[in-house]
């Protein structure tokens, strides 16, 4: 059930177009959380990586619950994209300001994701929601 909440909570935050037309207070919402939006990305891509990883080592999920696999598989890699994407300035400054090389694939990714970031925020809130209703339909 955390994954779910975290990645909604993500997408939220990646999508503020969205979260602005409905909510009239919800610009100072934002606007308080953006200071820390890259470290907030740069968290959550790691997440997504580990989350990722951790379903590939768990590959007999596919015996037992492949829907809830397929779930957990799908949210990590939405939250490890947008992550990437919120958290792609520090994770520059941090690990890929040594090597332009690392740095020009990284802004090459960027560019390809970034159209996409407003689509992947909403598959990221359904799937984010799927996560919690599966959490308590296999009590994962």
């Amino acid at each position: 059930m955390i994954w779910g909440i975290s990645l909604v909570l993500l997408s939220i935050i990646a999508v503020p177009s969205l979260l602005l037309s409905k909510k009239p207070n919800a610009k100072e919402l934002l606007e308080k959380v953006e200071p820390y939006q890259g470290w907030i990305g740069l968290v959550f891509c790691f997440w997504g990586v580990w989350g990722i990883i951790t379903a590939v080592l768990n590959l007999s999920w596919l015996g037992v619950a492949p829907i809830w696999w397929v779930t957990f598989l799908a949210g990590n890699v939405v939250s490890a994209a947008l992550g990437f994407m919120l958290g792609s300035g520090v994770i520059n400054k941090l690990f890929l300001s040594k090597s332009d090389v690392a740095k020009a694939k990284a802004a090459e990714l960027r560019e390809k994701i970034a159209p996409k970031l407003g689509k992947l925020g909403i598959v990221g809130i359904v799937i984010g929601a799927w996560m919690i209703a599966a959490s308590f339909i296999w009590s994962v």
